[in-house]
């Protein structure tokens, strides 16, 4: 059996933490195991354990993860908007999307981990950390956090309603009130 590389072994956990990121998002952290993350990124349970503490260590990762990935995809639509505004817009078309909505799994860590973190507070301060800088990327200080929680809500309540006509209406009454801060 051959060894892997520093590189290789790097990669390979790189790989898992994004796995487990969506899969968690996706699924649900208790709902998603070990064997789940590795199998789906063609890696052994063994090499798991080579890499993580415990699934716990992970899900700390993974969160974090989810909310750079989001603060990357937040920097873009900044850099490819003229102006805050513009910005924030673009944001809301995607955020409350049908695409966004049936796609927990890539989509915004905030919506995606909220119920499993309600339920366990050990992940909370990766979760708070992402939170809050999310937040502070649409608006300075209760704004933001405002903000934040009516999308998060907005989706959610679009999930938990998709199939009926509900969901749709949510997606647009909740865009149509937050794209008045932009004004």
């Amino acid at each position: 059996m051959s060894r892997v590389s520093q590189a290789e072994a790097q990669a390979n956990r790189a790989s898992a933490v994004v796995a487990a990121s969506r899969l968690f998002r996706e699924r649900g952290v208790p709902n998603v195991s070990v064997v789940d993350i590795m199998r789906s990124v063609g890696l052994t349970q063994g090499g798991f354990y080579k890499q993580f503490a415990s699934k716990g260590a992970l899900v700390d990762e993974a969160v974090r993860r989810g909310f750079v990935d989001m603060m990357r995809y937040l920097t873009d639509l900044q850099e490819g908007s003229d102006d805050r505004s513009t910005a924030w817009l673009a944001l809301l078309d995607s955020y409350l999307s049908t695409e966004h909505r049936d796609d927990p799994g890539g989509g915004c860590p905030a919506a995606g981990f909220v119920g499993d973190l309600a339920k366990d507070p050990a992940h909370r301060d990766a979760y708070a950390a992402g939170v809050r800088e999310m937040a502070a990327w649409i608006a300075p200080g209760d704004a933001g956090l405002a903000a934040l929680a009516t999308l998060v809500g907005g989706i959610l309540l679009a999930r938990a309603t998709a199939g009926s006509a509900v969901s749709d209406e949510v997606l647009h009454a909740v865009r149509d009130t937050a794209s008045r801060v932009a004004d």
